[in-house]
């Protein structure tokens, strides 16, 4: 843009056809369709020197829509910052952290149950085992042949047990409930980092406080549980009780930081614009 600018500065230098008066000096006239558009106390502002010059251009056939398109789009408005990051700043992107933050503190409960009715699926088949131990021999008539006998209590728990114990099988808990973990895990980290960005992009900075505090224990209690998933395969009973102290401290926090959450959320509605 500065080279055509540059050009209409210069005045048009046009002499006369040859006359008798050959010593005569030249004349400066100004362009017949272009007046001069920028003088010396002219703001040197480029918005406004492009203004001007589409004004005094009117009746020119160059075509300006390309170039003068980006100075009429101006979406300022719609953002919260100085309009930097774009529409990374507006209120739809701002609005994605509590949206997926929401949907994965409902989804860790799911998880959590997961993991639950997969530990049980371990420790059914224990108390089965205990019960066993219980149940006393099958008397025996003089000619070897058992004696029968309606079932004890305990043969009748060991029956209801390995019931349920096939049940729960049936469900692949021990699967599910990893996969549900992996998911949390990469999501979570992802969004909560993603969240103090677009902090960022909002603001140009972070707030110190209870929200942004949690989230990143949160962040970090998800990592430490996943951490203990190798011991727990290997079947150590101190990881497995770790990792639902872990979980179970997670949840707690992820609920302290709801109404925190929804706070900022109201300011965002505040502050920004759509989109």
């Amino acid at each position: 843009m500065a080279t055509p600018i540059s050009l209409l500065r210069l005045p048009f230098v046009l002499q006369k056809p040859h006359s008798s008066l050959s010593n005569s000096k030249p004349q400066i006239l100004s362009p017949p369709l272009v007046k001069p558009i920028i003088q010396m106390g002219d703001s040197t502002d480029p918005h406004k020197i492009f203004t001007q010059t589409v004004h005094h251009l009117k009746s020119a056939s160059l075509p300006l829509t390309a170039i003068t398109l980006p100075f009429f789009l101006d979406q300022k408005d719609a953002f919260a910052a100085g309009g930097e990051f774009g529409i990374l700043e507006g209120r739809t992107f701002a609005l994605i952290h509590p949206l997926v933050m929401g949907s994965l503190f409902f989804y860790t409960l799911w998880a959590g149950y997961l993991g639950w009715q997969w530990r049980r699926v371990r420790t059914i088949q224990n108390e089965i085992n205990e019960l066993k131990k219980q149940v006393k021999p099958t008397p025996v008539t003089p000619g070897g042949a058992p004696v029968e006998a309606p079932p004890s209590p305990v043969q009748l728990q060991i029956q209801k047990l390995t019931e349920e114990r096939k049940e729960l099988v049936k469900g692949s808990y021990r699967d599910r409930h990893f996969n549900a973990g992996s998911l949390l895990l990469a999501l979570g980290v992802f969004e909560s980092v993603g969240g103090a960005i677009n902090t960022w992009f909002r603001t140009g900075k972070l707030f110190p406080g209870p929200h942004l505090f949690a989230g990143a224990a949160i962040t970090v209690l998800w990592a430490a549980a996943a951490a203990l998933v190798p011991s727990m395969q290997k079947g150590s009973e101190t990881a497995r009780n770790l990792h639902i102290a872990l979980n179970a401290l997670n949840v707690l926090l992820f609920v302290w930081q709801i109404p925190t959450g929804i706070d900022i959320v109201f300011k965002v509605f505040e502050f920004t614009k759509w989109p």
